[in-house]
């Protein structure tokens, strides 16, 4: 009971300070104490178990409505407010990101909750230009698009023969169906769109239907649809019986999302199977939710540095990142 009365205090104490800058003409001086209230509300796991976020923070829009939009094509965010990081996330007026990690069963997962107040900051980033072979370290193209928090995505010059449907930032790289793997399509407002076996007509419906394509992913499987956990077929590539370090994606809500790296081949963590990451994200309330690029690929970036046990002695260079940016260019913003 002590607790629950703290964390109420807590939460009234961090609203009251969210809704200063409304009464009062310059919100500068309250930083420090919002980081400082965010901190205390993380150091127990009260941030993600009472979803401050949602309660206090509705997608920060009310704070943004000035910030413009970044543009659509492969320019970096924002450079991030090194003040504004934390151990366990990072906050400013645009993005308030919550990390966690949680062991169980001898499986360590790392968890990254993000919410952005605007479609722009969910970014795509490349180690070349559109279609080029060129690979890099994540932690590097992170580093120079000023990504708040990066994962890497699907490899997609891997092969680049190979059968896919890819977008990067509204550009069109190939746009071949493959009958065998799932796509993920990403839409002008950020939303996720998912279809099982790159299915054609309900590709083309979708692009009829008035939407843009912002970025496709064809890797998979689909773990999550529509807030259904789907039956996985068994036969799908990558391993899919096998515990190996893996990485998804997820949609909770409108410009919500929820990042989820599964540690292996470590001493601590053997790994997870497909069908273990789809119950795991839909444990987490993902409305959507895509596997993407696993085993050595899977890292996970936050703040120029890895959230997971990964040494730059053992990082995959990668070809492609999906990542979040901040809209407060903290070189100017005082």
């Amino acid at each position: 009971m002590k607790k629950i009365i703290r964390v109420i205090c807590l939460l009234l104490s961090f609203a009251f300070i969210l809704s200063l800058p409304f009464l009062i003409p310059s919100g500068a001086l309250l930083d420090s104490e919002r980081n400082r209230l965010y901190d205390k509300l993380d150091e127990d796991g009260t941030l993600s178990q009472y979803k401050l976020l949602d309660l206090i923070i509705p997608r920060a829009s009310a704070e943004t409505q000035h910030v413009a939009a970044l543009p659509r094509d492969f320019s970096g965010g924002m450079l991030p407010d090194l003040n504004a990081y934390t151990p366990n996330g990072y906050i400013d007026k645009s993005i308030i990101l919550s990390l966690e990690t949680i062991e169980e069963e001898g499986q360590v997962w790392r968890i990254a909750h993000v919410h952005i107040s605007n479609p722009s900051q969910l970014r795509t980033g490349l180690a070349g230009k559109p279609g080029s072979s060129r690979v890099a370290l994540i932690s590097s193209m992170a580093k120079k698009n000023h990504a708040v928090i990066a994962i890497n995505a699907n490899y997609l010059s891997n092969d680049p023969n190979k059968t896919s449907f890819e977008y990067r930032m509204g550009e069109r790289i190939r746009a071949k169906y493959n009958r065998t793997k799932d796509l993920l399509i990403i839409d002008e407002n950020s939303d996720f769109h998912l279809f099982v076996k790159s299915d054609k007509d309900e590709v083309e419906a979708f692009q009829q239907s008035g939407h843009e394509i912002v970025n496709a992913f064809t890797f998979g499987p689909a773990l999550v649809k529509d807030g259904l956990l789907l039956e996985l077929d068994g036969g799908y590539g990558y391993n899919p019986h096998g515990k190996e370090p893996r990485l998804a994606i997820g949609q909770t809500g409108p410009l919500e999302y929820v990042l989820v790296l599964a540690e292996g081949r470590n001493q601590k963590a053997q790994g997870v199977t497909h069908n273990e990451l789809a119950d795991f994200m839909h444990q987490l309330g993902c409305q959507q939710a895509f596997n993407f690029d696993g085993g050595n690929s899977a890292t996970m970036v936050f703040n120029d540095t890895y959230y997971q046990d990964k040494s730059i002695s053992n990082e995959r260079a990668q070809s492609d990142m999906l990542y979040f940016a901040t809209l407060i260019d903290a070189s100017v913003e005082k």
